[in-house]
């Protein structure tokens, strides 16, 4: 009787301990990220590239969508903007909730949702906010309208731990023609100085010859230049949105600014390397690589 007691007590506590450690090993907390972002409906940027980016850095990704577009490889067919009180739900419903440990912001397409975000960033106190300054596409065209712009400039931005323009981008906000490396350096120094984000990314991808690519990095005390092969495909859509949303993924996990950085540059070179060939124009960068790398 007493083995059977002793035997049937055992059994209990070995069922609760083992209980216990699947019950831990089901219910693991990741870090979580925010994107506020338009959607694309041919999955190659937006939110749809962000969400892929979070996902593949082990980071559970949500979402606030500020716009929705109709677009393909080929290009953008039509715009139609999120009501406000649409998007401030969305941030707010994921951030009082989920929380997040880092957010990115892209395309925020009007000068009343850029507030309306930069609002919520500040009253939800959303830390390590990478804003990706969609402003002019990578071939010059300008995205938003000039009261967007300076909305972005003095009220978002200083916001930011990091901000990621493009060429065309950086000219606007530094007011400098950007044709070299050293305009590039001198125009991530005057956005330090005058916009108040801890640091500038800026991108290369518009740069032409060997500046292509090439990167320059400044947090008001490191300049670096990040440079990376040369990866020879059209098929580019997404980068810039891949990027920041690499860079926000990696400070989710607690990497520090310029390792998130570093790392979110390596990935999409990578990722540019696998890029999809789909569509009739210019497809999508392979952000779930390693899946690419066998036999579908």
């Amino acid at each position: 009787m007493v083995n059977f007691l002793s035997m049937r007590k055992f059994c209990i506590i070995f069922y609760w301990v083992k209980s216990a450690i699947m019950n831990a090993e089901m219910n693991f907390r990741i870090p979580v990220a925010l994107t506020i972002a338009g959607s694309d409906s041919g999955g190659g940027a937006g939110i749809q590239a962000d969400l892929r980016t979070f996902a593949f850095h082990c980071v559970h990704g949500t979402s606030a969508i500020t716009c929705i577009t109709a677009q393909n490889t080929l290009g953008v067919r039509r715009v139609d903007a999120m009501p406000i009180e649409a998007v401030v739900a969305q941030i707010q419903a994921v951030v009082e909730d989920i929380g997040v440990q880092a957010a990115k912001t892209g395309m925020l397409l009007n000068q009343e949702i850029i507030f309306a975000v930069a609002q919520q960033v500040e009253a939800l106190q959303i830390e390590n906010l990478v804003v990706d300054p969609v402003m002019v596409s990578r071939t010059g065209a300008q995205l938003i309208d000039d009261d967007a712009v300076k909305t972005l400039c003095h009220v978002l931005i200083p916001k930011a731990v990091i901000i990621t323009p493009n060429r065309y981008e950086a000219q606007i906000l530094s007011g400098l023609q950007i044709n070299s490396l050293d305009d590039m350096q001198a125009a991530a120094e005057i956005i330090h100085k005058t916009l108040g984000t801890k640091a500038v990314l800026v991108k290369g991808g518009g740069m032409q010859g060997n500046l292509r690519g090439v990167d320059i990095y400044f947090d008001g005390e490191k300049l670096e230049v990040l440079t990376t092969k040369q990866v020879e495909t059209n098929n580019t859509h997404g980068t810039g949105c891949t990027l920041s949303a690499a860079i926000a993924a990696n400070l989710a996990t607690g990497k520090d600014l310029w390792q998130s950085v570093q790392q979110a540059k390596e990935y999409v070179t990578t990722a540019l390397t696998y890029a999809l060939d789909i569509g009739k124009g210019q497809g999508p960068v392979g952000h779930f690589f390693p899946l690419l790398q066998k036999e579908c």
